[in-house]
Parts: structure tokens; sequence; C-alpha cells
């Protein structure tokens, strides 16, 4: 079906392998010839390429393209699988130098392939001063188009303290967006969970209601008014919510929060400068569009994830022939929000 606009895939995935990733480490944090090679990340016991429900084919390069051509998207903007469990690196120094190889692995790997992959830089939280600086270095120097920060850290910290603040100064002042996005299931109080399928409708959501929350009552929206940050791979029914909950907060307790905002947190959420992904098919789309605002949501086509190839295809179709959506919704979620919250350089001109 030819589309009247281009498609923007505001969250695509690649995988990267420790063999690829370890040309990139710095000299101390390679491995030692005639030693066993130790696996990169660790990630929270759940075996989720075992358990995904179709085989999963390898995203590189030539993969992705096809897939772009396949569904007719303009480009796509790349995120980790691994580099999703960053937070949960223990030793500091380790998760600085990891970030920046798997920074410097995505730019040879795909970014100076083709301009139709835009790249995200992976920031370690547990040094947010080198974090700031390696987003300074990805955006100047590989042309990256985003910081991504992790929902879920061990231990769990929110990510509205004061100690990310250098995070949020550099993205301000580069006029770069963050990106929250989760993918450990730890520290979430889901330990008690005896099967994935408990641990997969909740795990997102409870990691971005959380930061969210720790964003808004230390006053990081208001401390950084300029600041665009995306909560990425929950869906958006849940921003209603917390914006109504957030609201009964700022109305009773408002004392108590470390920062109190002048604005309510449902104005700060509806502002314009956070997004939040969408589902294609979620039945309170049209209704979070009105409530928060049709000009923050963006779509994921979250590929490879979960799924195999074929049931990716008609997402876009499905999204764009919905019948109770407002008219011109999907191009704003599948085109307009994306393009203007990353400042991407694509035109609305659909070329043969």
């Amino acid at each position: 079906m030819k589309r009247s606009f281009p498609v923007i895939d505001a969250d695509g995935h690649i995988l990267e392998k420790d063999r690829e990733l370890r040309e990139f480490l710095p000299p101390e944090f390679r491995a030692v010839p005639g030693k066993r090679e130790y696996p990169l990340f660790s990630w929270d016991g759940w075996a989720r390429g075992a358990l995904s429900p179709a085989q999963r084919e390898h995203p590189s390069v030539e993969l992705w393209t096809r897939f772009l051509d396949a569904t007719e998207i303009a480009l796509t903007v790349l995120y980790p699988n691994e580099g999703l469990n960053i937070g949960l690196q223990r030793d500091g120094d380790w998760a600085v130098a990891l970030a920046r190889a798997y920074n410097d692995w995505l730019h040879h790997d795909f970014l100076r392939v083709s301009p139709r992959f835009q790249g995200v830089a992976l920031l370690a939280p547990q040094h947010p001063q080198a974090a700031a600086q390696e987003l300074q270095r990805a955006v100047g120097e590989l042309g990256m188009v985003a910081g991504m920060l992790p929902g879920v850290m061990s231990p769990m910290k929110g990510l509205g303290l004061p100690e990310f603040d250098p995070i949020y100064a550099m993205a301000e002042k580069l006029d770069v967006p963050l990106a929250v996005h989760s993918g450990p299931a730890v520290e979430l109080g889901l330990e008690h969970m005896q099967s994935f399928a408990g641990v997969y409708p909740l795990s997102h959501p409870f990691a971005q209601m959380q930061q969210l929350t720790s964003m808004m009552i230390y006053g990081v929206f208001e401390r950084f008014p300029k600041l665009r940050v995306a909560f990425l791979e929950s869906g958006c029914g849940w921003v209603p919510y917390l914006a109504d909950r957030l609201d009964e907060s700022w109305e009773h307790r408002r004392k108590r929060w470390p920062h109190p905002t002048e604005k309510s947190p449902s104005a700060i959420m509806s502002g314009g400068n956070l997004y939040y992904a969408c589902e294609r098919e979620e039945r309170t789309l049209a209704t979070v569009a009105q409530m928060i605002g049709a000009e923050q949501l963006l779509w994921a086509s979250d590929f490879p994830h979960e799924r195999p190839w074929e049931q990716f295809s008609g997402d876009i179709d499905t999204l764009v022939n919905r019948k109770d959506l407002p008219e011109g919704l999907a191009k704003q979620i599948l085109f307009d929000n994306p393009r203007r919250f990353y400042k991407l350089n694509v035109d609305g001109e659909v070329r043969s």
C-alpha cells in the first residue's frame, strides 16, 4: 500500500554481539589470550531469546535494509538490545567503557553505512558526568541523534535525582533528546512471578512510571525547560492514569516533593517536551491523544523483537486504517512527531 507520507521508526533494535564489540573496548577490558572470554553484559535471569514465540533473525545491516524496503519505512532510529541492561553493571568504569564501545560499534557497523540508520547513544548512568561527555562525543563525532538512559538500574535509582543533572544539562545544550528505555525486570517488585508471561506486561510500564515520577517530583522538566524526553516501549495507556495520580500528589502533598513544580504534572506531561511510544492497536490511543497531546506520540517497530518477520508487515497499515482515530493522527505518530522529537532531516515527500 503506497502511503502519502514517509514513515519514521522511532525505536528499532539491533543485536550487538560480544565478539563484535570486543575490538572496540579499551585494552584493559579486552580478553587475555588463552583465557576464557567472559560475557560482556549480564541480564536478569529471564531467557528472553529462548522463550520468544518465534525465531528471530540476526538484525544485520542487510536484514534491516530489506525490512525498511519491505515495510516502506524511510528510516529507523536504532536502540541496543544487550545494552538495555547497562544500568545493571555494578562496575562504573566498566559500564562507561562498554557504552563507549557500543557507540563506536554502532557507528562503524550501521550509521556510516546509510542515513536510513540513525543512532541513539548508550549512556552509562553509573557516572553521570562521563555519560554527559559521552553524549557530547556521540553527537559531535558519531552523528547520533539522541541518548538513551536505562529505566532499570541495580541498585534502583530514580532518574530525577540531582546526580543525573549533568546528562540533562548536556542534552539541553546540544539540543538532542533523551529516551528512557527499559528491558531488565529486576528491581521492580516482580521477583514473585514464576512465569515471564506475568513479567512481560508489567516490567516496561512499571519502570517508566517510576522514572517519570522521579523526574517529575525532582523538577527535572522545570529545571531543564528545553529538555525533550521519550518514554519508550510501554504503550501510552498508562500516561493519563499516571498524570491523574501525579496531579493528586501535587495538589495534596506538594510540600513533600523534593522540588515542587509550579505547573501541574499533567500540564508538564502534555506540554510538548515529553513523548510516549504507542502501540498500533491500543484501544485508548484516541483518548490519550486527546488528553495528553497528539503531537507527543511516537510509533516504534521494535523490530526484530518478539515476533517473526511476517508479523511486522501489517503494523503500519493497521494504524493508518483505524477508523476510530482522528484524521491526521496516524501521520503525526508515524512521521511528524518522530521527525520533531529527534530533529531529523527528512522531508514530507514520498519518493518512488
